[in-house]
């Protein structure tokens, strides 16, 4: 068993991480900003179902594959530069409207959900990041490892859904006070997609060193 005191130390690193401007906090707070705190939340649930992966890629040793393999890493991140890419032309033909009608339709749960998994897992740089940081805590002789990461991962989509869950709450009720102005859901929706040309456009030039 990892001893409380390293795992107070890898929770609190988490959460700093978490609290660090990165393309997933600053996913959430554009959707949550632009469609309501409900949307951060299940955006925050499909990031951190994405989290799984990436935690089960490292406990099984695939993730030193997208760490070798050039062609892996560039599948997943022109994957993931071309789906956020996707939801700024939504967001821009949302802004760009004259009707009054400008917010994004209504998106379901099961698709915020989706568009957070989408987010996450087309990210190569998350499962290198997690081949990184996870390993400093484990120790072989405290057990399997396979375990160990497993529980770390737990531990950092608790800190992860705290931190997202604040920002949806933060982003959702200001948000909420811009969309009863027709000008200021304009201003909110190109303000999403421009968050989400440069998330894409800093995914698409990423390398994996």
């Amino acid at each position: 068993m990892i001893e409380p005191h390293l795992l107070l130390v890898f929770f609190s690193t988490s959460v700093l991480l978490a609290l660090a401007p990165g393309p997933d906090n600053l996913f959430v707070l554009a959707q949550s900003a632009q469609n309501g705190r409900n949307a951060g939340y299940f955006v925050t649930l499909g990031l951190c179902t994405g989290l799984v992966g990436h935690t089960t890629a490292v406990a099984l040793g695939l993730a030193a594959v997208v760490r070798t393999s050039a062609l892996a890493f560039t599948l997943l991140k022109y994957s993931g530069a071309a789906y956020l890419l996707y939801l700024a032309w939504q967001s821009f033909r949302a802004g760009s409207s004259s009707s009054g009608e400008m917010k994004v339709a209504a998106l379901s749960p099961g698709s915020l959900y989706r568009r957070g998994i989408v987010m996450n897992i087309s990210n190569p740089k998350v499962t290198l990041f997690f081949l990184a940081f996870l390993p400093q805590f484990a120790d072989p002789s405290r057990g399997p490892l396979v375990v160990q990461f497993f529980f770390l991962g737990g531990l950092f989509i608790l800190a992860t859904l705290m931190v997202f869950g604040l920002i949806s709450i933060v982003a959702g009720s200001l948000g909420e006070k811009f969309r009863n102005s027709a000008f200021a859901r304009k201003l909110v929706n190109r303000g999403a997609g421009a968050v989400f040309v440069a998330l894409a456009l800093k995914l698409a030039f990423s390398s994996p060193r």
